[in-house]
């Protein structure tokens, strides 16, 4: 059960961010094994001094466009899922909503499975 916080500048339509979000689990289903129905995501739209990045650091050149994937997941994924991961997503984002790869940065955070709630006070996974 991924969630994905999604954090970017401020001003998108609702069309864009619906398009993120698609391509993100679309990547997701594609090659980190989650089901079609295990979608969890939350938007954070920033105003740019909130939103501070270098613009070259390890790719680039970033623009203004640039957005941010973090991810918290459950069950732990090789270093060749997630690179394949990254990939795809990368692809997706370029077709919808044309975000460039370079504009795309993603921290996974992998948490034990005492560490979920789904709500109603249990800890389901245990």
């Amino acid at each position: 059960m991924p969630i994905t916080r999604i954090s970017l500048r401020r001003g998108k339509s609702p069309q864009y961010l619906k398009a993120l979000g698609d391509s993100l689990h679309r990547a997701m289903i594609e090659t980190f094994d989650v089901p079609p129905a295990d979608r969890f995501q939350v938007f954070h739209q920033l105003e740019a001094d909130e939103l501070i990045f270098d613009r070259d650091y390890l790719a680039g050149p970033r623009s203004d466009d640039f957005v941010f994937f973090d991810i918290t997941t459950g069950k732990p994924r090789s270093a060749e899922v997630k690179q394949a991961f990254y990939r795809r997503l990368a692809e997706l984002l370029a077709e919808a909503p044309g975000l460039r790869p370079e504009d795309v940065l993603v921290t996974i955070t992998t948490a034990a499975r005492e560490d979920w709630s789904f709500g109603n006070g249990l800890a389901q996974m245990l």
